[in-house]
């Protein structure tokens, strides 16, 4: 453990952290490695699939798409600033990493996840103003309006994370500097400190309240309306079409926010931290994975587009084989 000499005192500070994350396997990490890389190749090439069949088809241009596409497009980032140092920890053993390099880590990771929060709060607000204000939503959802929402939501989950993150660089570190994650998070993180980091923690605990709950409580009663306007339909198809609209978001909504409220609107100390870096690979690693599954399988109008491009693939395979030969 690298040590600096703070002046004027007898106290000495950490110059860097050991993430600890999953070395303690031993020789079990390669096969962790492997289907860690695995998933996240596959998160990336089927996110990057999602952005690229909504920008290439004229049909999918909807606040609804767009929405997805931009989900997408954060999908790729927020596993990305902890899993390729991840791998690289449980290729080569390597846990050292600077205080300025996990700052930064928490800083981007806790971003785009607030972003996500707001992003899901957005896209339900989208389908009850489709369901519930079917005449207007032109007029709600028009582009300038999609637009100012879409960056206010990364504005401010950026934002959002940019205080606690200053506070946490003013903090002094000694003598202990091993963080029991494969990322920075913030309870361990906090746990090493030796100066006085209860402000802190009410500080991150009031707003993640206010970001997880506060979006998670506006998608209930965007839902809660939505459910009680379907039940006004006079048929069952229309139903069961409007059900079958919102069930991809809500299916995403319940995957993230089961996993999230559990790791952050509660106390940062406890037992539990441990527990905390095993359930963290869900949202971390394997939904940005399941998310543009999720959209796939169970949304008609990505499913036709899907195949659309995939004939004119084939259509434009053909054609360039008979060219060559030629």
């Amino acid at each position: 453990m690298k040590i600096l000499k703070k002046k004027g005192s007898n106290e000495t500070s950490v110059s860097e952290f050991l993430l600890v994350g999953f070395s303690v396997l031993g020789d079990l990490r390669y096969y962790i490695f492997v289907l860690i890389c695995i998933i996240y190749t596959l998160s990336i090439i089927a996110n990057m699939f999602i952005i690229i069949i909504v920008k290439s088809d004229q049909r999918l241009h909807k606040p609804m798409y767009i929405f997805i596409g931009v989900l997408s497009f954060l999908e790729i980032w927020y596993p990305s600033v902890t899993v390729p140092r991840l791998l690289w920890a449980l290729l080569t053993q390597a846990e050292s990493i600077s205080i300025a390099g996990c700052l930064t880590q928490f800083f981007f990771h806790f971003s785009f996840g607030a972003t996500e929060n707001f992003l899901l709060t957005i896209m339900a607000f989208d389908r009850f103003v489709a369901i519930c204000k079917p005449l207007h939503y032109l007029l709600i959802m028009k582009q300038s309006i999609c637009t100012t929402l879409l960056l206010g939501s990364w504005i401010f989950g950026f934002l959002v994370v940019a205080i606690p993150c200053l506070l946490i660089s003013r903090l002094f570190f000694c003598f202990e500097n091993e963080i029991d994650h494969y990322y920075c998070d913030f309870a361990p993180l906090i746990k090493l400190s030796c100066t006085e980091t209860s402000h802190i923690q009410k500080m991150v605990f009031v707003s993640s309240c206010f970001v997880i709950l506060g979006c998670f409580l506006a998608i209930i009663v965007s839902y809660t309306c939505i459910i009680q306007e379907t039940m006004n339909f006079p048929t069952s198809f229309g139903r069961q079409k409007t059900f079958s609209t919102c069930a991809s978001h809500l299916v995403v909504v319940i995957v993230f926010y089961a996993t999230t409220i559990f790791m952050f609107v509660r106390p940062t100390t406890g037992h539990l931290l441990h527990l905390n870096k095993i359930i963290s690979v869900i949202p971390s690693i394997v939904t940005p994975l399941l998310n543009p599954i999720i959209y796939t399988l169970r949304n008609h109008e990505v499913k036709e587009a899907v195949k659309k491009n995939v004939q004119d693939l084939k259509i434009k395979s053909k054609s360039n084989f008979t060219s060559f030969l030629l």
